[in-house]
């Protein structure tokens, strides 16, 4: 049996004042077993493949659906642990917040409900699914063996919709609510920093935009924004002796749909890196305004409109975007904007690698502690890899493929290597090894003989192997 301890995992020590001592050592149990065993990632079978498959499983079942542990508490440590390992003191916190459908089709869970589904729909044809849906929040962070900034998932929380909490009971929540009660969380945790929160058209609401600017210090919010948007100019100085109300806006601006077409739009072209591919060219107009709804306060804020230049082979469906900022340029807003496509790698690598709607379980607080757990694990995954290897990642290079740079699975790949290096120590080498000399054909008394626990081990994970 493989019992993982703080000198195999002590990146994790940061995470056990929310615990107690037993409930500890069964988080770092679970999280081993979890990185660990391919396939479905449930309780049981990171337990198989540790060895622990035959006492009692029940104790590690209740870490879940019994223990005492605060999940906002440890989304605050794992959050504050990716800021100090990948962030420097001076550079922004980029928060990037989407929704994500788990696809679960049980009658007994209790978050279950129908939605779309975003990957299988499309403009004309809307597919709806049963599952679970996940509203989760990201840090943008660089690591040194990429290109491109990867989203770290620190906080999941589930939505529910309004048939849901009619049924348990609960008071509904909409999305805009619960992203401002976030990114106040968020603002708490890190009162000195600068905080730049982006989202997709979803979140595109005046309240939130409002919200963001009313904390302090402001955040910086940045989202799609609507081409039929209602837009307004800021309201002229009152001269002076002028009596009356203040006009809170002035008078009304074109559509973005019709500056997209209007003749008179200066266009200016500029040169960014376009989700994930080479640097692309780009044409874009740029301005400040309010925008108005009725009920709510103006929202100062700089639009970007964006389109490709006359002759692109690979043009573009032209958008637009916004940041409540308007001192912010359109440059650097493009490029917060743009970086929001990484949460994307993000959901793709967790079906991939970490067998995400693989898991099984039932009751509520399960439910709502198992999947935010999953994307954690992500998380503390890629901190672990960049620990082990703080500059370059061993990448595998074949005759026929050459990878160019590291992805998940390689650091996946890494922290595997080492739990089972930290877990199952080789035997000191042979003196042939040592001095190089071809082992294929060697004495008897050279050859290392495998533990018996650990090759029915090996056996086990490669007989289920997925």
């Amino acid at each position: 049996m493989l019992t993982p301890s703080l000198d195999v995992l002590p990146w994790l020590a940061a995470f056990a004042p929310a615990f107690t001592t037993p409930s500890f050592q069964h988080l770092l149990v679970l999280f081993a077993g979890t990185v660990l065993t391919p396939g479905a990632r449930t309780v049981t079978a990171a337990l198989r493949v540790l060895g622990l498959d035959t006492g009692d499983f029940s104790q590690y079942h209740s870490f879940f659906n019994r223990a005492r542990w605060r999940p906002l508490h440890l989304s605050r440590l794992l959050f504050a642990l990716l800021v100090r390992s990948f962030l420097t003191p001076e550079a922004p916190l980029i928060v990037l917040v989407d929704e994500h459908l788990e696809r679960r089709r049980a009658r007994k869970l209790p978050f279950r409900g129908l939605y779309r589904d975003p990957v299988r729909s499309s403009k004309g044809h809307r597919v709806l699914t049963w599952g679970i849906r996940w509203l989760v929040f990201a840090l943008l962070v660089p690591v040194p063996w990429s290109t491109r900034a990867w989203a770290l998932p620190f906080l999941v929380l589930p939505l529910l919709n309004e048939k849901l909490c009619q049924r348990l009971k609960r008071k509904h929540h909409t999305v805009v609510e619960v992203t401002a009660r976030c990114v106040a969380h968020f603002r708490r945790w890190c009162p000195d920093r600068e905080l730049v929160v982006v989202g997709d058209g979803t979140y595109a609401a005046v309240p939130l935009a409002n919200h963001c600017r009313q904390l302090q210090p402001a955040v910086r919010f940045v989202s799609r924004l609507r081409l039929d948007a209602a837009l307004h100019d800021f309201p002229a100085p009152r001269k002076p002796g002028q009596r009356g109300k203040t006009p809170r806006k002035g008078r009304r601006l074109p559509k973005l749909s019709e500056v997209l077409t209007a003749p008179t739009t200066r266009w200016q072209r500029v040169t960014l890196r376009w989700y994930g591919q080479p640097e692309k060219t780009l044409e874009l107009a740029t301005g400040t305004c309010l925008w108005y709804r009725a009920t709510h306060a103006p929202t100062p804020l700089r639009w970007v409109l964006v389109r490709s230049p006359d002759g692109d082979p690979q043009p573009i469906t032209p958008g637009a975007c916004f940041c409540t900022d308007p001192e912010v340029t359109p440059e650097q807003l493009l490029t917060w904007f743009i970086g929001r496509w990484n949460i994307e790698v993000t959901f793709a690598e967790l079906r991939a690698h970490l067998g995400f709607e693989t898991q099984r379980y039932w009751s509520a607080r399960a439910t709502a502690r198992v999947t935010p757990c999953l994307f954690g694990a992500f998380s503390v995954v890629v901190l672990i890899a960049k620990a082990l290897h703080p500059k370059q990642l061993p990448v595998p290079q074949t005759a026929w493929y050459r990878k160019e740079e590291a992805t998940f699975a390689d650091a996946l790949a890494a922290v595997r290597r080492y739990l089972w290096q930290a877990l199952c120590p080789l035997p000191p080498a042979s003196p042939a090894e040592r001095n190089g000399k071809d082992t294929t054909c060697v004495d008897p008394d050279e050859v290392q003989q495998i533990p018996r626990t650990l090759w029915r081990q090996l056996q086990q994970v490669l007989c289920y192997a997925n």
